[in-house]
C-alpha cells in the first residue's frame, strides 16, 4: 500500500547518500596517495648545498668577506652575476645598488651560502665559506628584508626568535635601540601579547622595527639588509633608519636598495 512506497522511498533517500559517497572513496584515496607521494617527494629532497665531511666551525668572525672571481647562474638561462671580485673590509657598510635582477639579492644570497657559485670562490675572514659548517657561518649572519614573518606566538617570542636563550631584559633593551619599545609597552599585555601570522597588530614600519629588534638581539657580525625600507612610507622610512644605526655600528653591513636614501652613509658603494 502507500506506507509500503513511501517507507521505501524514505530508505531509499536515506541509503543513496552513504552509497555515493562511498562509491567516491576510492577516487578521493587516489588523489590522496598522489598528494601523499609529491610531499614526502619535497620531504625526501636534500639541498644542494651540503656540508663538507670535514667541515670546520667558523667561531665569532671578524666580518670580512671577499668575494674572488665569482660567478654564478641559477640555471641555464644566463649567469646572475659574472666574474665579481670585491673585498668588504670587516665592520664598514657597503651599499648594493642596480636595476631588479642585477644580482643584488644573489650577491647576499652566495654569502649566506644558500647556493654556492658556479665558478670562483666566497670567503669570510679569509676562509672558503664551503670549508665550514652551514651553522656555524649562519650564526654569525643577520638578515632584515622587506617583509618580516611574525609568528602566531606572543612578541617576547617573535623577539626571541634569532635568540632563544635572551633574557627578557635583554629583548627589552633590544626593542629599545630599535625604537619599538614604546609600542609594544602600549600593547593590551605588552611583551606577552599574541601576534597573528600576518602581525596584524604591527603597521610595515613597526615590524620593520621589530625585525631590527631581533637582529640587534642575535648580535651578528654580518648583517644583510635587503631592501629593508623600499615598501614604507617617507616617515616610517626615516624612523626605522634611525633605528638602524645602533644595528649597523661595528658590523659588516651590506645594505641592498633600489633608493639611493638607504645608503647615503656607506662606506662603499657597488
Amino acid at each position: 500500500g502507500l506506507g509500503t512506497i513511501v517507507a521505501m522511498v524514505t530508505v531509499m533517500k536515506r541509503l543513496y547518500t552513504p552509497a555515493s559517497d562511498l562509491a567516491s572513496v576510492h577516487v578521493d584515496l587516489m588523489t590522496s596517495y598522489a598528494v601523499f607521494e609529491r610531499v614526502f617527494a619535497v620531504l625526501d629532497r636534500t639541498g644542494s648545498v651540503q656540508d663538507e665531511p670535514n667541515a670546520g666551525t667558523l667561531g665569532r668572525a671578524a666580518g670580512r668577506i671577499e668575494f674572488r672571481d665569482v660567478s654564478f647562474a641559477y640555471d641555464r638561462s644566463g649567469e646572475a652575476l659574472s666574474h665579481v671580485d670585491l673585498v668588504i673590509n670587516a665592520g664598514t657598510t657597503v651599499g648594493i645598488v642596480g636595476p631588479s635582477g642585477s644580482g643584488k639579492s644573489t650577491l647576499a644570497a652566495l654569502v649566506m651560502r644558500l647556493y654556492d657559485p658556479s665558478a670562483g670562490t666566497v670567503l669570510v675572514d679569509g676562509r672558503d665559506i664551503r670549508s665550514v659548517t652551514q651553522s656555524s657561518l649562519r650564526a654569525n649572519i643577520a638578515v632584515v628584508t622587506q617583509e618580516m614573518f611574525l609568528f602566531h606566538t606572543t612578541v617576547l617570542e617573535n623577539l626571541r626568535y634569532g635568540s632563544p636563550s635572551a633574557s627578557k631584559g635583554e629583548v627589552e633593551h633590544a626593542a629599545k635601540r630599535a625604537q619599538i619599545h614604546d609600542i609594544i609597552k602600549a600593547l593590551p599585555e605588552g611583551y606577552d601579547t599574541l601576534v597573528g601570522e600576518r602581525g596584524y597588530r604591527f603597521s610595515a614600519g613597526e615590524r620593520q622595527r621589530l625585525a631590527i629588534a631581533r637582529a640587534i638581539l642575535k648580535d651578528p657580525r654580518i648583517l644583510v639588509l635587503d631592501e629593508a625600507t623600499s615598501a614604507l612610507d617617507s616617515v616610517s622610512e626615516c624612523q626605522v633608519q634611525e633605528s638602524m644605526a645602533p644595528l649597523l655600528q661595528g658590523r659588516t653591513s651590506l645594505v641592498i636598495a633600489h633608493r639611493l636614501s638607504a645608503i647615503r652613509h656607506a662606506d662603499l658603494i657597488v
